[in-house]
């Protein structure tokens, strides 16, 4: 039997770490492409039998067509994820030039490598879209019928690259599909996103580090699940027959401020709040410390107050479901962070780490 080979694009990141590894699992070669491939953490991949055999990690950029083809050329993937973004919403009204070219100027360019190359008939196409395209919710969940309503330069970008996909498979007859995920968390999550602040500064409590959370929107909600059920997803919608867009979400939405309760109890800390909008506190309900604060500076600019999705066509079409509970994911997540900072804390360099919650 041919082994199959895929082609992952931000393969270092959380996304494309957890994607590699399920790949890898299931016999794959895979490809992975990255500014920067010797950030990859190999130890993610090490459960999978001879990864270090199968999975070959190329230098380029969404930004350089020419990068896109040499490691195309060089793949020839029976599938390709294009997991590599901007993706960090805050920092895209920052950015807002850098975040459209590489999140949509970008999948252009991939798709355009990939029929250079004469894929655009074998290789089949899994686009990594966004809740964010749809920006508030009404306390309803989003299917994949709800209205465009992007609130951001990040889920603008996303717009454009979702109907980019959808070209290519209805007018050039591509096998390409988006993945219109919600929010997905893990322990390789990005520092800079609010999950992974609030389980540094918790480990880091739970040290005796000291390490103030500072937050924005403690009431904004989102549909948060876990990131290993999501890649899951990713897989099964290029194994269906035939390429349809699809939400994957939990369709539960929690608060930052139940996440932030989740990873204190789990270090055994109960948070109690006081006072109202800036000036309110969150702090521990035994010594009265001051666990959580508010910082105006992390409010975006617009900020959806709720995001759920509805996963039922993912269910029907793929059998898919999440299985790792909000429980689970704050736990682990906490528990990941704390042994970092344990080893990090022997080493001297516990604050590189702990600087992601201050201010």
């Amino acid at each position: 039997m041919t082994q199959r080979s895929a082609f992952i694009t931000g393969v270092t990141g959380q996304d494309g770490g957890e994607l590699a590894k399920l790949l890898l699992s299931k016999g794959y070669r895979v490809h992975g492409l990255a500014r920067s491939p010797d950030r990859f953490d190999w130890v993610r991949v090490e459960s999978a039998a001879d990864a270090r055999q199968n999975l070959f990690l190329h230098t380029g950029d969404m930004q350089d067509a020419g990068s896109l083809v040499g490691a195309l050329h060089e793949a020839r993937p029976d599938e390709i994820y294009n997991l590599a973004a901007q993706s960090n919403v805050g920092l895209s009204f920052e950015q807002p030039e850098e975040t459209f070219d590489v999140n949509a100027t970008g999948t252009q360019r991939l798709l355009r490598a990939m029929r250079l190359l004469g894929l655009g008939d074998t290789s089949r196409v899994y686009q990594a879209s966004s809740s964010e395209i749809f920006g508030p919710s009404d306390g309803h969940p989003h299917t994949e019928e709800t209205a465009f309503n992007p609130c951001s330069p990040y889920a603008e970008s996303k717009v454009h690259a979702f109907e980019t996909i959808r070209y290519y498979r209805e007018k050039l007859g591509v096998f390409a599909c988006n993945g219109i995920l919600f929010n997905h968390e893990g322990p390789y999550r990005w520092k800079g996103f609010v999950t992974r602040k609030i389980s540094i500064a918790v480990a880091a409590k739970h040290l005796d580090i000291e390490a103030p959370l500072a937050l924005g929107n403690l009431d904004a909600c989102r549909d948060w699940g876990h990131v290993s059920d999501y890649v899951a997803g990713m897989w099964a919608m290029l194994q269906n027959d035939m390429p349809e867009d699809m939400i994957l979400a939990t369709g539960e939405a929690r608060s930052v401020r139940s996440f932030v309760e989740a990873a204190f109890a789990y270090v055994g800390h109960d948070v109690v709040w006081e006072g109202r909008g800036l000036d309110e506190t969150g702090r521990d309900a035994k010594t009265g410390e001051v666990l959580v604060r508010i910082n105006p500076k992390f409010y975006r600019p617009v900020d959806p107050p709720i995001a759920i999705g509805d996963a039922s066509k993912a269910r029907r079409v793929l059998g898919w479901r999440p299985r790792v509970t909000f429980q689970q994911l704050v736990h682990e997540m906490v528990q990941a962070d704390i042994e970092r900072l344990r080893i990090l804390a022997a080493a001297g360099e516990a604050p590189s780490l702990v600087a992601a919650v201050a201010d």
